[in-house]
């Protein structure tokens, strides 16, 4: 195998593995290992877990699929600036139930904040989408290292490793994507830059 078939697959892994779909349920992963949460029983975090995965990687996935399957398009076609806004209409409903479920079951405030980091980013791209198309991968991976900035402000601990990972994750998503030829510099710059002020505003504010 040619060294670009190996970048160009190993792209195509990252974008798969680091999808905007699967970062809310890897935050909560993550929360239920290293924050109190992890006192909870094993069963009460398997089934919170598949919530969220239902809510935010499942549902939305099968509804973009279906619509997309509707029109005849091709992944590709459908990343069309002018394509993407039924799929992020769809996505913010899907995420709009979970937190609205979320508030009706008083959960914590700092697991709230995911969601609505993750649902605000998400208006954010699809309002400047009209004018201007940016990469929600990148998007959603600068939420990343935007909510872990707004976390080791509420727990008060010391983001260095983890903002090191978080920084080295969001730039291999955003080189991805580029390699792909799915956006541009400007796009996954402007998608990174949304996600990190979205993620810090939305964990210390909520």
């Amino acid at each position: 195998m040619s060294t670009n078939k190996i970048i160009i697959l190993t792209a195509q892994v990252i974008s798969l593995l680091f999808s905007p779909f699967y970062l809310p349920v890897l935050a909560f992963a993550v929360l239920f290992v290293f924050s109190y949460l992890n006192l909870l029983p094993m069963s009460y975090k398997v089934v919170y877990l598949l919530m969220v995965w239902f809510f935010t990687v499942l549902l939305p996935r099968l509804f973009i699929y279906t619509y997309r399957r509707l029109n005849g398009w091709t992944r590709h076609q459908l990343g069309a600036r002018e394509r993407r806004v039924v799929p992020y209409v769809l996505s913010i409903a899907c995420y709009a139930v979970l937190l609205y479920l979320m508030y009706r079951t008083h959960q914590p405030r700092f697991t709230i904040g995911i969601i609505v980091a993750a649902l605000a980013i998400q208006i954010v791209c699809a309002l400047i989408n009209p004018w201007f198309k940016v990469s929600t991968h990148a998007a959603a991976s600068g939420g990343v290292v935007g909510a872990i900035i707004g976390f080791s402000q509420i727990f008060a601990f010391d983001p260095t490793l983890w903002l090191c990972l978080s920084i080295l994750l969001c730039g291999l998503v955003c080189s991805s994507r580029l390699i792909l030829r799915q956006h541009t510099l400007s796009e996954v710059g402007y998608g990174a830059l949304i996600g990190v002020v979205c993620g810090i505003a939305c964990v210390l504010l909520v």
